[in-house]
């Protein structure tokens, strides 16, 4: 009949439009993840003097675990399946026990800035594992937009890499097996996240990295040093615990959900962004007169890698 042609290309354009929408939505909420990691990155800068890595892990993704557990529970949603567990746990072992210890091993011997570009290599990281993988295809224009916004962050952060202490390329290097070890877990996590849900497979991977930290932090006696800890100190482990474990890797693994590794790892490049802004706060670290026009390129690079290019669609002809 003349009519169902029309009407089937409407139902795949709504189709293709609420997948768009679903994607569009995961990305903001990668790109509020990404912010709040770059607040996390000048409070560990804040705090790892006053601790160790380990312990300092322990203590984020501890206070973070309680928060996640307490809200999966409260809102009924579905756990890990059984015979998902091991994979999940070593997800979490990986992503929440090697990655914070790096991460803040990191931040001792490097500037905010450096440590938050090393970590924006996360999207190229990202696209060539899910590439080699077969997860995901490597196009021209994530490529392209990738570079966009990692060229955006170094543009905006050329004046905070120059003031770097003896040695800082140690740090780099350490904030870069970080970024690899995100860059497996971005990839390795989806199939885990659709069987559950968004709470309960963050709060499981989090909970192994979060038990290992603890029982190593407890045994070396890293626990001692908070005992000097000041309302400043303790106010930063509260943001740490809440928005920087909790809030922020909930968001990170629902947008997971919704689009791809890559797209959802180009949001990454926020995170210099906002870390340099906490740093210069607590830390005095300079912020270069060109970061407008860097944040202005990391923006429409996120936006290039995660956009799709338009198809002209050819219309029935009315008769």
């Amino acid at each position: 009949m003349p009519g169902r042609p029309a009407a089937t290309n409407v139902r795949s354009d709504e189709a293709l439009r609420g997948k768009a929408m679903g994607e569009g939505f995961g990305i903001l909420m990668a790109v509020l993840s990404s912010a709040l990691g770059g607040m996390s990155l000048g409070a560990t800068r804040f705090l790892i003097g006053a601790t160790d890595p380990v312990t300092l892990g322990a203590l984020r993704y501890g206070g973070g675990l309680v928060v996640l557990a307490g809200a999966t529970l409260a809102l009924g949603d579905a756990w890990p399946r059984p015979r998902d567990w091991p994979g999940v746990a070593g997800l979490g072992l990986l992503f929440f026990a090697v990655f914070p210890v790096l991460y803040n091993l990191a931040l001792g011997a490097t500037t905010a800035a450096r440590a938050a570009l090393a970590l924006s290599m996360l999207p190229l990281l990202t696209m060539l594992v899910a590439a080699a993988l077969g997860i995901e295809r490597l196009t021209l224009r994530k490529s392209l937009g990738v570079l966009i916004a990692v060229s955006g962050v170094a543009f905006a952060l050329a004046s905070g890499l120059a003031g770097a202490p003896e040695h800082a390329w140690r740090g780099d290097f350490l904030m870069l097996a970080a970024a690899c070890c995100m860059a497996l877990y971005n990839v390795w996590s989806r199939p885990f996240i659709t069987r559950s849900s968004a709470f309960g497979f963050t709060a499981a991977s989090m909970g192994a990295g979060a038990a290992s930290l603890l029982a190593i932090a407890g045994w070396r006696g890293g626990f001692k040093a908070i005992a000097a800890f000041g309302a400043g100190q303790w106010a930063a482990v509260a943001f740490l615990a809440v928005f920087g474990a909790a809030i922020n890797f909930f968001l990170w693994v629902f947008a997971l959900q919704r689009t791809t590794p890559t797209r959802v790892a180009a949001t990454i490049t926020v995170n210099p962004v906002t870390a340099s802004a906490v740093a210069a706060l607590l830390l005095g670290e300079p912020i270069g007169l060109n970061l407008g026009l860097g944040v202005a390129a990391v923006l429409c690079g996120i936006w290039i890698a995660s956009s799709r290019p338009s198809r002209r669609r050819l219309q029935p002809r009315e008769t």
